[in-house]
């Protein structure tokens, strides 16, 4: 009795360490591959994710680079309307202008003064702040009139520089008689020609002088607009 049941119990030992080791080798290329699969299935995620945040980085550059490109857009309307405005007060500053020239010639000078400067400065002496003064007590009875203001300097310095110089002195006239005497702009009709128009030699030192300068020419077509008035008045008149 006792050596069949310990037969017995070899056997089924040997049995069990047999049937475990099978286990194991059937079971192990199925793990290996389970996990195999799983690597690929997180590889494919972390692909999924990156491709994800390539398309987001994508699309938000796309969408920057359109808000840019309407921001362009729009720059270049706001310039091209900005240019268009421009050249149409260019062309109503061309046709003042033409009217201006047209009844120049119905102006004549009713007087002028020549007022000088220090060497290099543009500011009003008290020679001629005196002649203004004199010519801006006058002009508060006279009607349609315009002042010519004719700007000048030596020959010393660069073309560039004088004609600067020569247009700094024509305004320092225009400021005086705007401020003291209430003159408005569209009175005055200024221009800085420099070196260009010399009055003088400039070789000597009198006559370089002479040459710092602005010239001033009150022209009134008064008489003309009197006698379109009266004519006015006539015509008007012979009205019952």
């Amino acid at each position: 009795m006792t050596y069949p049941l310990a037969c017995v119990l070899v056997l089924g030992c040997v049995c069990g360490c047999s049937t475990k080791k099978y286990v194991r080798n059937q079971t192990a290329p199925v793990i290996q591959q389970t996990n195999e699969l799983d690597d690929k299935t997180a590889a494919n995620n972390r692909s999924l994710q990156d491709l994800d945040k390539r398309t987001g980085t994508g699309i938000a550059n796309a969408q920057s680079s359109a808000d840019s490109a309407q921001q362009s857009a729009t720059g270049a309307s706001t310039v091209a309307n900005q240019a268009q405005q421009s050249a149409q007060d260019a062309v109503h500053r061309a046709g003042s202008l033409s009217s201006v020239v047209a009844n120049l010639d119905t102006y004549s000078k009713v007087d002028d003064i020549s007022l000088n400067f220090a060497f290099n400065k543009a500011e009003l002496n008290r020679s001629a702040k005196a002649q203004l003064d004199e010519l801006g007590q006058r002009l508060g009875s006279q009607r349609s009139y315009i002042l010519q203001l004719t700007g000048g300097t030596d020959s010393v310095g660069s073309a560039t520089y004088n004609y600067e110089l020569s247009d700094k002195r024509a305004d320092a006239v225009v400021q005086y008689l705007a401020s003291r005497y209430g003159v408005p702009a569209h009175r005055f009709y200024l221009i800085g020609l420099g070196k260009d128009k010399a009055v003088a030699s400039n070789n000597t030192a009198a006559g370089r002088a002479l040459n710092r300068r602005v010239e001033v020419q009150l022209l009134s077509n008064q008489t003309s607009a009197d006698a379109t008035s009266n004519s006015s008045t006539g015509t008007a008149a012979g009205h019952p």
